[in-house]
């Protein structure tokens, strides 16, 4: 994935990473170590390596978990808060050869700022709303779909980058046009 592509990549991957840390990069990582559609350049090639995936598998699990379980779900969001824009940043830098292309710092706060820009949204914006407005029971199906379409975005991203760039612009005028609604009913309230 040369070039754009790579750069389209590692936006949807960063972007997915601010829904789930550990499922992009079990993708990658996967992807990377089964298939030609991702060559990671070092040190990203620690990824394939199969303690490094059983690592990731563990630790997605535990937030698998951890994010269907009311309160719990809360607390693993705060500790997601600093994973997420790091795996973010990782996934970035790791895209198909964009350290060539970009500076490896540059990628990484790319990363961060994407991943973290999508956790935040969804920590501070979207759950809050969900939780007040289901009383927490629509937590464990915005978890769910959380999941799904994270794994979603990064199979996507490898395979169709452009896909994922129209969805991250589609998505991002979403929440912007929601939090303009929001923000006018509460001024009229």
């Amino acid at each position: 994935m040369p070039g754009l592509n790579g750069v389209l990549a590692a936006f949807g991957l960063s972007a997915s990473a601010g829904l789930n840390a550990y499922v992009p990069l079990l993708i990658v990582a996967l992807m990377a170590r089964f298939t030609d559609w991702i060559e990671l350049a070092s040190p990203w090639d620690t990824l394939i390596n199969g303690w490094v995936i059983g690592v990731i598998v563990l630790l997605g699990l535990v937030e698998f978990f951890a994010d269907k379980i009311p309160a719990i779900n809360h607390i693993n969001d705060a500790v997601q808060t600093f994973i997420r824009p790091v795996a973010g940043a990782i996934l970035f830098a790791a895209s198909a050869q964009v350290v060539v292309d970009i500076h490896p710092v540059v990628a990484m706060i790319a990363g961060l700022i994407v991943a973290g820009g999508v956790h935040v949204t969804k920590s501070v914006a979207v759950r809050p709303a969900v939780t007040g407005a289901t009383g927490g029971s629509g937590n464990v199906v915005v978890s769910v779909v959380e999941d799904v379409a994270a794994t979603l975005l990064s199979i996507l991203a490898v395979v169709l980058p452009v896909v994922i760039a129209a969805f991250i612009i589609i998505f991002t005028a979403f929440v912007v046009w929601w939090l303009w609604r929001r923000a006018n009913k509460l001024r009229e309230a």
